[in-house]
């Protein structure tokens, strides 16, 4: 489970970054509207991530 966590937190990170370099390559495809749906996702998946490491039980192995 902390493994998963973990997989998602960084999953979280990694989304805005190559959403904000899509939108500046491609702004015309890749709109405003665009880059906060990803934005958002990437608040979500991290924030899951966060919960299941805060209250999914287990240790850091």
């Amino acid at each position: 489970m902390h493994t998963l966590a973990r997989m998602l937190q960084l999953a979280g990170l990694t989304i805005p970054p190559l959403a904000i370099i899509a939108q500046i390559t491609d702004p015309e495809n890749f709109g405003t509207g665009a880059l906060l749906k990803f934005l958002l996702m990437a608040v979500g998946i991290f924030l899951l991530g966060y919960l299941l490491q805060r209250f999914g039980g287990g240790t850091a192995s």
